[in-house]
């Protein structure tokens, strides 16, 4: 039963930013390293950012410098913090565990993200 609720996402001009929110139910994430995915129409879910158990952080590449995941462990909540947004962040962005490490088969809604230019 467990449940991963994105929110926070909507419509920004570039240069804007927005911060979304992962709610993930249960204890199990609390000590596990997570992460944000992004996808956009027509392409694969990627890896945005990452962030283990004990708040240690790696980004994609084209996100870097301008984007900033963070955790509150009590509340098992997880954030993304997007500044400097681009046309090409326009995605539906998911929180999930790093499925480079774990076995993910759940998926939440996600949470649409639209960058205008």
């Amino acid at each position: 039963q467990v449940q991963l609720v994105e929110s926070g996402g909507g419509t920004v001009q570039a240069g804007g930013s927005l911060r979304l929110t992962c709610a993930a139910s249960g204890n199990i994430y609390s000590i596990k390293t997570m992460a944000w995915y992004r996808q956009a129409p027509g392409k694969q879910r990627d890896l945005v950012a990452t962030i283990t158990g004990s708040g240690s952080t790696n980004y994609a590449d084209s996100v870097k410098g301008r984007f900033t995941i963070s955790r509150d462990n009590a509340d098992n909540t997880v954030y993304l913090q997007m500044n400097s947004l681009k046309p090409e962040d326009t995605a539906v962005y998911y929180c999930n565990l790093d499925r480079r490490y774990y076995a993910v088969n759940y998926w939440g809604k996600g949470t649409l993200v639209t960058v205008s230019s």
